[in-house]
């Protein structure tokens, strides 16, 4: 993930700032509870394509 991109990217539905996670390959956001996919290295930005966050992966903190 180009840390240029994720330093201006910010979650669609919060606004607040995305975090990324290398294991799963998708773009993190705390605040709204979603994480957006990453797709040949595109990430892909619709609520719709995300997935909600489990309650363990809302609270771990930021590695």
């Amino acid at each position: 993930m180009d840390h240029k991109l994720l330093d201006i990217l910010v979650c669609p539905v919060s606004k607040a700032p995305l975090e990324w996670n290398k294991e799963t390959n998708e773009l993190i956001c705390r605040t709204s509870g979603l994480a957006y996919p990453i797709r040949d290295d595109i990430p892909v930005m619709l609520e719709s394509e995300a997935r909600t966050l489990t309650v363990e992966e809302r609270l771990k903190e930021k590695k």
